[in-house]
């Protein structure tokens, strides 16, 4: 027996407003006050497509409508900020990496 773990990420498939299909890492979900959120990675064919691009972190507000999920952006920045400073703490967290913040200087 193999006591290698092996690497399984939760893949989401995502269809856009065009009909085409796209297809995500799923890192993390929250629930607050406001509503619930996806916090996403996109996935690559080969290590060549994702040296070359400049992923994101992708968050999404989630949205239920009967039978049907949806995934939405945010479109309010206060929301936004939230959102991303909550997923940013838990991923730090998850993935053991230190968060360097920017000083921006005050009198610019």
């Amino acid at each position: 027996m193999d006591n290698e773990q092996e690497y399984n990420p939760n893949l989401i498939t995502v269809q856009d407003d065009d009909g085409v299909e796209h297809i995500f890492e799923e890192l993390d979900r929250i629930e607050t006050d406001q509503g619930r959120y996806v916090a996403m990675l996109p996935t690559f064919d080969s290590e060549e497509e994702m040296l070359e691009s400049d992923s994101e972190l992708i968050i999404l507000r989630v949205i239920e409508d009967g039978e049907e999920t949806y995934l939405a952006a945010i479109e309010d920045d206060d929301e936004f900020d939230e959102v991303a400073e909550i997923f940013e703490e838990r991923l730090a967290d998850l993935f053991e990496i230190d968060v360097i913040e920017a000083d921006v200087a005050e009198d610019q």
